[in-house]
């Protein structure tokens, strides 16, 4: 029985092990772009965060069609992080981020951030909507007054039941 035992935690381990060894190799690969603002006017300026040992590297950097390319800094041992300005003449729309680092590797954000005509509402965290929408509270409303409606018609069937 012992046997058995120590032959399954042995396999489990092994597992564990063969299963990590892929993910551990790619540490190195950039695998997150986060973009803050996501919004933002143009002329603006954005922080772009790439986790990846590889983009801690020289010859690590980030590129857009809304900036010019620029060198990505080590962070942390863990990955890199730009500043960049966002061109003055950028289209309003939705832009890709690309980053290239080490010898090569590569990884594109599609939609990561997008540019509007004009500036954006301070305060906040630069949110443009406050609150529930028309259509929040509609939905809100409807699930309540169906609530009710539930409740009402099963009390009304627990008292019918109780009087028999």
């Amino acid at each position: 029985m012992r046997t058995y035992r120590a032959l399954a935690v042995s396999a489990a381990a092994v597992a564990a092990v063969g299963l990590a060894a892929p993910a551990a190799s790619a540490w190195t690969d950039p695998t997150n772009i986060t973009v803050t603002p996501r919004v933002i006017a143009r002329g603006g300026q954005l922080t772009i965060t790439v986790d990846g040992t590889a983009c801690t590297m020289d010859h690590s950097f980030v590129s857009s069609n809304a900036f010019p390319k620029t060198r990505l800094m080590p962070r942390d041992s863990v990955g890199g992080k730009a500043t960049v300005r966002v061109n003055r003449d950028a289209r309003p729309g939705s832009y890709d981020v690309t980053v290239r680092c080490g010898e090569g590797k590569s990884l594109t954000k599609p939609d990561a951030f997008t540019v509007i005509h004009g500036g954006v509402q301070g305060g906040l965290g630069g949110s443009s909507t406050v609150g529930a929408t028309p259509s929040d509270m509609a939905i809100g409303g409807g699930l309540v007054g169906a609530a009710l409606l539930g409740g009402g018609v099963f009390w009304m069937r627990r008292r019918a039941e109780s009087r028999a």
